[in-house]
């Protein structure tokens, strides 16, 4: 995985979720949005592992937490679906927790409460292994 790798693949998952926006627009459940976005990447051809159990190792066990990320998408990138007024910071720590958890260079919050989900619906979090990937 490449850095320009990573971005193409965040372009597609992006216009997965404008394509669904572009759809049903603002307003609805999360839930809503969360089985749309699952057909939607399908569709495109993007494998993702959805609602995935997020592993937490603790001295050698794993623990049983709840954490659940929306997409683990090609085993690399955590996308985390709202429905919300505003992106809180309890949101953004769960993503970067899931990235470090699931050792994923990059994260995305995609709220598709918005009237513009490419401006204002979209957040980009990158950790230290984003750092690492080669730049071609």
């Amino acid at each position: 995985m490449t850095k320009q790798n990573l971005k193409d693949l965040v372009y597609r998952v992006n216009g997965a979720a404008i394509e669904v926006h572009k759809q049903l627009g603002p307003g609805l459940l999360e839930s809503i949005y969360h089985k749309c976005m699952k057909y939607e990447l399908s569709n495109v051809g993007i494998y993702s592992e959805c609602e995935m159990a997020v592993p937490v190792i603790y001295k050698e066990i794993e623990m049983e937490t709840g954490l659940r990320c929306d997409f683990f998408v090609e085993e690399c990138l955590v996308v985390e679906l709202k429905a919300v007024e505003t992106i809180q910071p309890i949101h953004e720590a769960q993503v970067l927790t899931y990235m470090k958890l699931l050792e994923a260079p990059m994260g995305l919050i995609i709220n598709f409460n918005c009237s513009n989900i490419f401006k204002e619906g979209q957040k980009t979090y990158v950790n230290e292994l984003y750092r690492k990937l080669k730049d071609e």
